[in-house]
């Protein structure tokens, strides 16, 4: 399967949150708050989503990688 890859590095976290408001579908947050990666190939719907996500992070610990 081919299209954009998201790629989560949790150990930049600073569990704002922002990912999640963002792209709910995406991303989720552990019980300290850091970001977990729900889904690496999200649907073509939600990638509008994915790249507010990756705006707003203020880590930049998210990356959309388009192959």
């Amino acid at each position: 399967m081919s299209g954009p890859t998201v790629e989560l590095e949790s150990d930049k976290c600073v569990a704002s949150g922002q990912c999640v408001v963002a792209a709910m579908q995406v991303f989720d947050q552990d019980d300290d708050g850091i970001a977990i990666l729900l889904d690496e190939r999200p649907a073509p719907a939600l990638l509008d989503d994915v790249r507010e996500a990756v705006a707003v992070c203020p880590a930049a610990a998210i990356r959309l990688v388009e192959r």
